[in-house]
């Protein structure tokens, strides 16, 4: 018996990897050609010269005087909104892990919404808070538009769901019985905190942090319509470099000096979300959740509930408001303007954006939906290094340049098999690339929790692998996909960095249209874009709300 037992083992190993290496197969190839081909070309053609690799241009380059007070700006301001964000999301992540309130779900949805936002609306809605006529300029004459305060803000409202799915997901699985323990044996409340619960959130914490620190540190819509001629993120620098001055040498240092901070970035995340998986192991499994009790949680429960009000709500409402504020008063002027291409800004109607990026999103969530699946079902078998690089893989679309991206894609792709400048195709391959890392994360822990054991006896019984995936794992996953789908739809149809290089155009997607009409002067230019980032918000917050009503507490990490 021991015997057999020995020569299964090896035949189940062996099996299990070409399984694994069937699933990836996809993947890594639509990696190598849509994402590691691209951004290689356009670095390759910014440093060579005459055949010749020229890497003294690196040190050139960042010599610039005006280069390394980008990278710091980039750094500071990174490290500033990070800071920012978790002292001001961490109470609203306690408050959702802990209690129990009317409109819980909807507020969760109403968190998540400027996470999935274009960060060209994100920008438009502090804009019409802060700056030129806006709200604090009309109540009190304050305008923050070009000032620092107002990046951090946008930054704040853009991650504040980072901070509260992350480590509220895991706050919520921490049995409270444990603290209660600590302050029966004499430990006031804040060192019971201290010593129980810190100690076991910190991972999520961390997890939380670096990718605040991502999103920030590579932050482009927001810094370009906010910061001015003034400051400028790495991001908005490669832009700039790229299609303004046309300086591709620049640039492709710059892509570099991005591409290994954002690598950094996702080892120490890798790192920190085992050790998160680890401490998920040795907590109560039940989550604990009741109605706040006494003065001091109903007032916790109230200053939440007030931050989001200013900090996520408000801006939201101002881009409403001033959609509507018209010459000739209130009402739907700016809307009716979207239905005309008499501004000579578009070759159509502005409004003929809402359909492009709708068809667009649908057909890169297609892509993402199966990729990311793909992916996520070689990543269950969660056993070395080739599995976690290929993990680390997946997430890099999420911190490298996707301007260096759309850019490497009018670069490489230009020659057959692969000319596709002139296809639709292009945009929607785009967005997928930052589709593919939300599906995974989404669908991942549930592929994860299914028991191999139901697997391993479908094997047993004949079934082959896309049966057992048939049979087991997708009746167990389907609400995990339709929340894949959807966070991939939203992140889809907000994307901008890469579109706004590859988008027609007689087929602008909405942010790149919002981008375009805030870039001419007039208050009826103004005033579209307002429209249409309202519009584009709208269906966010649609789309956002139906996952929530699908949406159960093992669905995803994020």
């Amino acid at each position: 018996m021991d015997l057999a037992r020995t020569e299964v083992a090896p035949r189940r190993s062996r099996k299990e990897s070409v399984t694994r290496m069937g699933l990836m197969a996809l993947p890594v190839a639509f990696f190598a050609v849509f994402f590691a081909y691209p951004v290689t070309a356009i670095v390759a053609r910014g440093l060579k010269i005459d055949g010749a690799w020229r890497f003294g241009r690196i040190g050139e380059v960042l010599a610039q005087s005006d280069i390394r007070h980008v990278l710091w700006f980039t750094t500071w301001q990174a490290l500033a909104s990070t800071a920012l964000t978790l002292l001001i999301a961490l109470p609203g992540a306690y408050v959702f892990a802990r209690f129990d309130f009317r409109g819980k779900q909807v507020l969760r949805a109403v968190v998540t919404v400027p996470f999935v936002l274009p960060t060209v609306v994100v920008g438009t809605a502090f804009l019409a808070l802060v700056g030129r006529g806006g709200l604090l300029d009309q109540l009190w004459g304050v305008r923050l538009d070009t000032t620092v305060w107002a990046i951090l803000l946008a930054h704040v409202f853009f991650n504040y769901a980072v901070v509260v799915r992350t480590v509220g997901g895991l706050w919520s699985q921490l049995d409270p019985r444990q603290e209660e323990a600590a302050r029966m044996l004499g430990a006031s409340r804040f060192a019971a905190w201290r010593k129980v619960t810190l100690p076991a959130l910190s991972p999520a914490v961390a997890a939380a942090a670096l990718m605040v620190f991502l999103f920030t540190f590579t932050s482009f819509g927001v810094v370009q319509i906010l910061g001015g001629p003034t400051f400028s993120t790495l991001e908005v620098e490669i832009y700039r470099q790229t299609s303004e001055i046309f300086d591709l040498a620049t640039a492709a240092v710059l892509t570099i000096v991005q591409f290994v901070a954002v690598v950094a970035i996702l080892a120490v995340h890798a790192w920190t979300v085992r050790r998160r998986e680890t401490a998920l192991r040795l907590v109560a499994p039940e989550v604990t959740v009741r109605r706040p009790r006494g003065a001091g949680q109903w007032a916790l429960l109230g200053g939440v509930l007030a931050s989001i009000l200013v900090l996520l709500v408000l801006p939201l409402g101002v881009l409403v408001q001033r959609s509507l504020d018209a010459p000739g008063g209130y009402g739907f002027a700016y809307y009716k303007a979207l239905t005309s291409a008499d501004s000579g800004i578009f070759l159509v109607a502005p409004i003929a954006a809402i359909g492009n990026s709708l068809e667009y999103a649908l057909a890169a969530t297609a892509i993402a939906v199966v990729i990311g699946g793909l992916a996520a079902a070689a990543l269950t078998r969660r056993t070395g290094r080739l599995v976690r690089g290929f993990d680390a893989l997946l997430m890099l679309p999420l911190g490298v340049s996707a301007v260096t991206v759309g850019f490497g894609f009018l670069i490489a792709l230009d020659e057959p098999p692969l000319d596709l400048r002139s296809s639709w195709i292009l945009v929607p391959l785009a967005q997928a690339l930052v589709g593919v890392p939300f599906v995974v994360r989404t669908m991942l822990p549930v592929l994860r929790a299914v028991d191999g054991r139901l697997r391993e006896a479908a094997a047993v019984l004949g079934a082959s692998p896309w049966r057992v995936w048939r049979e087991v794992d997708l009746p167990l996953v389907r609400r995990a996909l339709l929340i894949a789908a959807g966070f991939a739809f939203a992140v889809s149809l907000g994307e901008f960095g890469a579109t706004v290089f590859i988008a027609r155009p007689d087929n602008p997607t909405l942010p790149v249209a919002v981008a375009r009409l805030l870039g001419r002067a007039g208050d009826l230019n103004y005033g579209q874009a307002m429209a249409l980032s309202t519009i584009l918000m709208v269906v966010c917050a649609v789309a956002l709300l139906l996952l929530e009503r699908i949406r159960t507490d093992r669905t995803g990490e994020f």
